[in-house]
């Protein structure tokens, strides 16, 4: 991959500032390979600390901050027209946001309203330019339906199905649409500090960022309703084999049988 190929593009990212984050590593990845980004999250200290860091690696318009609420459609579509504004256009969308799992309504605002929400936000500017990267962080099949995993599965799940249909309505379009995951429990602010396993033992954040780079540039024209897991994307294997080894479609179609439609 060349070692700037996502210069000259801009990227929102929601959940980028938790310096535990996978959406903070994401949002580095980015950076690092050539992109604008403008980070979206709640919690105005992690934005300050995490964009005065990335401005140290790539200069200080490399990024933008704005203290949103996604589950807010005004806030969503604020947030994309001053990114548009500000940064000159808006090419790629990563939905990623990280909270406890308290309350089914909160957690399924943020995770499945919010999403969709930013979707519906940038589709028109992606549509008019032809081109627009969309890459949502659902979780584990077996994640959604773990017992005691309530709201936090099912809301996830309700992204990966969002995903699913888009990549489908946005087929040849130019937009493509995809799933990226860590591929298990994650090494982030989420875990508390008692937790069972140890955070060595987890998944690093580190496995999302050469995926999120690739799925965010032109080298993955043509990629579009997939999912791909970060743990197993090996870089160090041609890329057909990377996509074979870390990739499936999104929302798995091939496990379930699909609908009877009348006159079959």
């Amino acid at each position: 991959m060349q070692e700037r190929p996502l210069a000259g593009k801009i990227a929102l990212v929601t959940g980028a500032a938790s310096p535990m984050g996978l959406g903070r590593a994401m949002t580095d990845a980015l950076v690092r390979a050539g992109a604008r980004v403008s980070m979206m999250d709640i919690n105005p200290d992690w934005l300050g600390q995490s964009s005065n860091d990335l401005r140290e690696i790539g200069g200080d318009d490399c990024v933008m901050t704005q203290v949103v609420d996604v589950t807010s459609p005004r806030e969503a579509e604020e947030a994309v027209a001053r990114t548009i504004a500000e940064m000159g256009g808006l090419h790629i969308l990563n939905n990623f946001w990280e909270v406890s799992a308290a309350e089914w309504d909160r957690v399924m605002a943020v995770n499945a309203g919010g999403p969709f929400y930013m979707c519906r936000a940038v589709v028109p500017h992606f549509l008019e330019q032809g081109w627009g990267r969309i890459i949502g962080v659902t979780t584990s099949m077996n994640t959604m339906y773990n017992p005691g995993g309530t709201p936090y599965g099912p809301s996830k799940a309700a992204h990966e199905a969002l995903i699913a249909m888009a990549s489908r309505e946005l087929e040849g379009t130019g937009v493509t649409v995809n799933v990226l995951v860590p591929g298990g429990m994650s090494n982030t602010n989420l875990i508390p500090d008692d937790a069972v396993h140890s955070r060595e033992g987890m998944i690093q954040n580190d496995v999302m960022r050469a995926p999120v780079v690739w799925l965010a540039s032109e080298a993955s024209d043509g990629t579009n309703g997939m999912r791909f897991i970060g743990y197993l994307w090996d870089e160090s294997l041609p890329l057909e084999e990377r996509i074979e080894r870390a990739g499936a479609p999104a929302a798995w179609p091939q496990l379930g049988a699909q609908a009877i439609r009348p006159g079959q």
